[in-house]
């Protein structure tokens, strides 16, 4: 089963998602995310948060729709995303899908693509999706769909990233170590409409932005 899971940040007014939805889908919005949901033409299953960020109205509208809501005080530890992701897990999921994760607050964005560390997302597949880039955190291996020309970057996170090895890449790398700090690893180019990244140690935040 795969969550989409829709987060309370920027969206262009013509992002839409509807096309993205499998049969089986079980979409989460993470509270104010809901009306984000809506937005991009999806329906969501579940809400969570604290709802300070729902609309009554919109409350309203969700619940005759059947939607659940899952509440949790305003005073704690986790993100609503981060809350959203644990439900999704307790639930069975083997695929997560993160839309509306980046935005105007830097802070947000980079919690919400940290999220893709948890050592619980390590066993699913996780991506953040936008209207023109697509986020992964790899640990081994990667796979990606795309066009020649689009653009790849690579990024390690918190330590260097060892053994890393390319195919399908203009700029090839063979076994080596991009380092935690330098941008060597910025704006790669697809050549086929695949890419392979793997890699032996470290972590390695995977960007691909479509041409």
């Amino acid at each position: 089963m795969r969550a989409i899971i829709v987060a309370n940040g920027h969206v262009e007014e013509n992002e839409k998602y509807d096309n993205l939805i499998q049969p089986g889908d079980l979409v989460i919005a993470a509270n104010g995310g809901a009306a984000i949901a809506l937005q991009m033409g999806l329906q969501p299953q579940v809400v969570i948060g604290d709802m300070d960020s729902l609309p009554k109205e919109l409350h309203t509208r969700l619940a005759q729709h059947g939607c659940q809501f899952v509440r949790h005080p305003e005073r704690k530890d986790e993100t609503d995303t981060e809350l959203a992701i644990q439900y999704a897990l307790q639930h069975g999921v083997q695929e997560l899908v993160l839309l509306g994760a980046t935005g105007d607050r830097l802070d947000h964005t980079l919690a919400n693509i940290f999220l893709l560390g948890m050592p619980q997302v390590q066993d699913v597949q996780a991506r953040i999706v936008t209207n023109d880039t697509e986020i992964w955190l790899v640990k081994k291996e990667l796979c990606i769909q795309g066009n020649p020309g689009d653009v790849v970057t690579l990024l390690p996170l918190g330590q260097d990233a060892v053994g890393v090895t390319t195919e399908g890449l203009e700029y090839a790398l063979h076994d080596e170590t991009l380092r935690f700090g330098p941008a060597r690893g910025v704006s790669n180019v697809m050549t086929s409409s695949a890419a392979r990244i793997t890699l032996r140690a470290g972590l390695l935040l995977v960007f691909r932005m479509r041409a």
